[in-house]
Parts: structure tokens; sequence; C-alpha cells
């Protein structure tokens, strides 16, 4: 049994809400990305509706309350998506629109988020766009995804929550935009539409490395092609690179000021090389005494004055 805190106990009113709020089920509400990961994500089957708004029509939530008691066995959630945004998959669905309603079924394939468990592997299916977020299309699409005649898509990484910022939808809309052209590329090769090279051009380049290395490549041939620019043969590679290897000796050797008689570079200074060191640092050391008091005297000569 479960002690009911005092504070619903002051009217009865504020306990039949309070029992009401407990014994009916209702649908989960997602902020953050744990919520939706142990509310949602684990679950064997989860609907999930994305609000356009703060607060649903009382359509939408009469719909919801009859889909909680069709499907008791199915785990129910709706997020507001007008200030939070759902990573990883609402890249899937279409972009958000004022007011807009979007439902998901998340039908899990395995893992867990328990500690020590594996990774949490979940796949989705979307209600489609055309489809109003009624309880009709709502109780059919809930149906074939159980049933398994609607199919379901393996997401790569589990969606995360955040909040939904310009920066982030920019960032979103430019994934959404390369993802479109990338299935139009792909099928119009499927169709035949001839040589991505002369048709798309630098369209072949979305931004990711394989799209970047295409481009590279297209313009070193357009180039070879233009100036007439034949594929060297190994044999002139080899030649190539012996003749820079002999120009970095060259200049390798300008830039060795060693004596001549110095030992090689790493070989010990022998007994004798150390005294020759010695006596030339005590002759330039004399050289210099020398030198400062011959300084000194012309100074000296400078300073007197004849006074005859």
């Amino acid at each position: 049994p479960q002690q009911i805190d005092e504070k619903f106990l002051k009217t009865g009113a504020m306990l039949v809400k309070y029992l009401r709020s407990k014994l009916e089920v209702r649908a989960a509400k997602i902020e953050t990305t744990a919520d939706l990961k142990t509310k949602c994500l684990d679950k064997e089957y989860c609907g999930l509706l994305l609000k356009g708004t703060k607060k649903a029509p009382g359509a939408v939530k009469d719909a919801v309350n009859k889909l909680l008691k069709d499907f008791p066995d199915i785990a129910f959630a709706s997020v507001d998506s007008s200030v939070l945004y759902v990573l990883n998959l609402e890249e899937h669905l279409p972009e958000l629109q004022p007011g807009q309603f979007r439902f998901v079924v998340f039908k899990k394939i395995s893992g867990s988020v328990e500690a020590g468990g594996s990774r949490l592997i979940t796949s989705y299916s979307a209600l489609p766009s055309t489809h109003n977020v009624a309880y009709a299309p709502l109780n059919n699409h809930i149906s074939n995804v159980v049933q398994g005649t609607e199919p379901t898509t393996k997401l790569s990484s589990l969606p995360v929550v955040k909040t939904r910022t310009k920066k982030l939808e920019e960032s979103e809309r430019a994934k959404r935009q390369r993802k479109l052209d990338q299935q139009r590329r792909t099928k119009e090769k499927a169709e035949g539409g001839g040589d991505s090279s002369s048709s798309g051009g630098s369209s072949d380049n979305d931004g990711s490395r394989d799209g970047r290395r295409a481009e590279r490549e297209r313009r070193r041939k357009e180039h070879a092609e233009a100036n007439n620019i034949k594929p060297k043969t190994p044999e002139e590679i080899a030649e190539m690179e012996r003749r820079r290897r002999a120009r970095m000796a060259e200049e390798a050797a300008k830039w060795n000021v060693a004596p001549e008689d110095a030992p090689d570079e790493g070989d010990p200074v022998e007994e004798g090389d150390e005294q020759n060191v010695g006596d030339i640092m005590e002759d330039a050391g004399d050289e210099m005494i020398v030198e400062d008091l011959d300084d000194g005297d012309d100074d000296d000569d400078e300073d007197v004055i004849d006074l005859d």
C-alpha cells in the first residue's frame, strides 16, 4: 500500500483528482532524453505523439485516451515539438509546421537501457503526412505495425531530446536537404540517367568525404582533358622521384657548414680535439683582453688637455 499525502486530503475534490491521476492510464510526458528512453524506447511498442503546440486540442486528447484503452500493452508518450527537438528522428519525418501534430510508433529490436545490458536498438514507423492525427488513422497504423503488415525502419542512433533553436533547425534542415539530394541522385542512377558528372556537375559534392573526393577527381579529369595532359607511367613517376631526391641532397649539402676535419655526427670527441678547443678559447680570450686595454689607452689620451 502507498500512503496518500495529507495535502491531497484537504477536500474531497482534491482526493478524487489524485486517485484519478493514479488509477487512470495516461500518456507519459517526455521532457528529457532519459524520459524518452525509459518511458518509451525501452518498451516493446511505444506510440509517440509530437505535438505542434503546447496544449493538444480536445479531439487529439480524446483519440489518445481511446488508444490507451484499445492497446493496454502499448506505451504512449507525448513531446512538445514547439520547444523541443527529437534529434535523429525528426530528420526522417516531415518538417514541423506551426500547429502540426505528428505520430510515430517505435518497435524495440533488442537491448535495454538497464546497466550491464546490451545496447538498445529500436525501429520506427511514422504516420503518413497525408493522414490526419485522428483516432481512426492512428488505430489502423498501430494495428498494422503490431501485426507486421506495416514495415518499420531501423534507427542507426537513438533519438535524443534537444531544445529547439534556430541554429539547430538550420543544421537539421541542411542535413535533410543533403539526404534528399542523395536519394535523388540514387534514383537517377537507378533509372539510367547517365553519368552523374555530366548531369549533376558540382552537385555531387554533398559535403561528405566521398563527395569531396569525387569533386576533386572530376576537376582533375576536366583539367587534364582541357590541357591535353596524359597520365604518367610508373617509370616516369620513379624518375621524377629520383630527381626530387637528388635536388634535396644538393640543397642539404649547401647548408652543411661543418669543417672538413670535424667528427661525424654521433661520434665522440677525442681528447686531442678537446685540448685544441680549449687552446682556441684561451687565445680568443687573450685577444679580447688586449683589445680592451688598447681601447682604454686611447680613451685616456683623448681625455688629456694641453694647457700650454
